[in-house]
């Protein structure tokens, strides 16, 4: 297609498999966008699009992300507040046909199973902060595990007590991101061996989670984490495997896909470059 879409706060650039998603900066923006930047939505992770009547004179233009297809919005499990929809582009009432051509171009491209759910993430999570500020934690995310190092001020004795947890990936099967917007906000990690019976599941007391409060774990923090860790999981593979077949440019690529999913830490990423670099050069 082509074409460029403006609206409130972002900008939207359709391509024959895809659509370009640039959120602005500024004061009116919501955080969590400015905290994304841009995103790339495959047009196989869309399952439809509407176009309604908005405010004051707006419409509103929504793709809905195919179920299993996005880690953002999978983490996010409803909670995001309308405002805050990444897939929901606003405009002004002048640019209505406008809008509707594009609603019908992309309607037109979705594939005839896009209501089925996606058999893994079609769309690439957001570059999470290597850090997490929670009430009662400091999170760390390396790509290959989760660690949390308690507060002296804001855990309770339990996890104070039980000292700083560390979690692999592999001894995982999951994330719950509760929104800091709402009551109960935290991060837990589901482990794959089942709790201990009788074990302490209050966020302030569970070792596999960390609590948010106002000022601690805001969404457009705390929700990229989720999505990173949470991609991290359903597209685990080890570094051993990532030479493959591929060659040349494709083999680059592909470690930059897996370095900005989280599945390999800065470390990994740099020396893998440089291995497959030189192999290129000989």
């Amino acid at each position: 297609m082509g074409d460029v879409l403006a609206g409130n706060h972002a900008v939207w650039e359709f391509d024959s498999d895809s659509v370009l998603i640039r959120f602005a900066r500024g004061m009116r923006t919501p955080r969590v966008w400015q905290a994304l930047g841009s995103r790339r939505i495959p047009l196989e992770a869309v399952c439809g699009v509407d176009l309604t009547p908005g405010k004051r004179d707006t419409v509103v233009l929504r793709a809905t992300p195919r179920p299993g297809a996005d880690p953002l919005m999978e983490a996010a499990a409803g909670q995001l507040k309308e405002a805050c929809d990444p897939y929901r582009l606003v405009l002004p009432g002048e640019r209505a046909a406008q809008a509707a051509s594009f609603a019908d171009a992309l309607r037109s491209r979705l594939a005839p199973d896009a209501a089925e759910p996606a058999g893994r993430f079609l769309v690439e999570a957001p570059q999470p902060p290597v850090h997490l500020k929670a009430y009662d934690a400091r999170l760390e995310f390396d790509g290959t595990a989760v660690t949390f190092r308690w507060s002296r001020t804001g855990a309770t004795s339990t996890k104070w007590k039980a000292g700083d947890q560390r979690y692999p990936l592999t001894a995982l099967s999951g994330i719950e991101w509760c929104s800091p917007e709402g009551p109960g906000g935290h991060l837990r990690l589901l482990p794959h061996e089942p709790r201990q019976s009788g074990a302490d599941l209050r966020p302030d007391h569970d070792l596999a989670t960390a609590v948010f409060r106002v000022g601690y774990g805001a969404v457009h923090e705390s929700l990229p984490f989720a999505a990173a860790v949470l991609a991290a999981l359903r597209g685990r593979a080890p570094v051993a495997s990532v030479p493959g077949p591929r060659a040349g440019d494709d083999r680059l690529r592909h470690l930059s896909e897996l370095h900005g999913a989280g599945l390999l830490t800065d470390a990994e990423y740099a020396a893998l470059r440089a291995r497959f670099s030189s192999a290129a050069d000989a």
